[in-house]
């Protein structure tokens, strides 16, 4: 199985934390983000991972050179010409991941204990183009799924936007956790590569596929978006 770590933002909102390295070797409980990552993904079964670049890369390239897991190949997806965001950074990847096997997406700076070994059998079991891990949280913007649980729409409730995909008696609110699973076909359907976010493609396919959510209950899951939300981590994660 495919899976790839999205590791090249800026990180500015750690402010000072993250001044001098890249926000995916930002340690949480003395170990980077990036390496909680790949343990969750290599133990999840991905056997080929992909970590895309782009601030402070050769600090990404020369940390990943001295990890070895037996039986898992990481190679680096280099954007530091130019920054993809998430869909373009996607597509970039493309060559590098086995033909036809699903790809696991996950953000360097989730931290959880979401069973992803269940999230990939959920994928499997509903056959979609996309699984979304998902939670009922508090946020700004929600995607918003039907009663079969498919992609129906999104919305901003600072803005007071909305889209909508596909037409239900009801929409569910659940707020997009940083971690998903693909199928390869996605690749073709999102077109040429560009700087896009992945958000923006799932909903333009959902109109046509099936892309599910997937509810991460019960466990713990941190976003390391801010030095506070950094510090809850890392004081929940020592007690481990």
């Amino acid at each position: 199985m495919n899976a790839l770590i999205f590791a090249a933002g800026l990180g500015t909102r750690l402010g000072s934390i993250s001044k001098n390295k890249p926000k995916a070797l930002v340690e949480v409980a003395g170990k980077p983000m990036l390496l909680h990552a790949i343990e969750k993904l290599s133990a999840a079964g991905a056997t080929n991972i992909v970590v895309n670049v782009h601030h402070h890369a050769d600090m990404i390239k020369d940390y990943i050179a001295t990890l070895h897991f037996t039986g898992v190949d990481i190679c680096i997806s280099d954007e530091s010409e130019e920054l993809l965001e998430t869909g373009g950074g996607l597509l970039f990847a493309k060559d590098l991941f086995i033909p036809n096997k699903a790809i696991i997406l996950y953000n360097a700076d989730i931290i959880t204990s979401a069973n992803l070994a269940e999230m990939i059998a959920y994928h499997k079991q509903k056959k979609g183009i996309a699984t979304l891990m998902v939670k009922d949280r508090e946020t700004s913007r929600y995607f918003l799924f039907n009663k079969d649980m498919k992609l129906s729409g999104w919305k901003n409730i600072n803005t007071n936007e909305f889209i909508y995909t596909r037409k239900a008696e009801s929409y569910e609110s659940l707020a997009f956790s940083g971690v998903h699973i693909v199928d390869y076909s996605i690749l073709n359907l999102l077109g040429d590569v560009r700087k896009f976010s992945i958000t923006n493609g799932y909903l333009d396919l959902s109109k046509e596929h099936s892309i599910f959510a997937w509810k991460c209950l019960n466990n713990y899951w941190f976003d390391i978006g801010t030095p506070e939300k950094w510090e809850k981590a890392n004081d929940f994660m020592k007690k481990q």
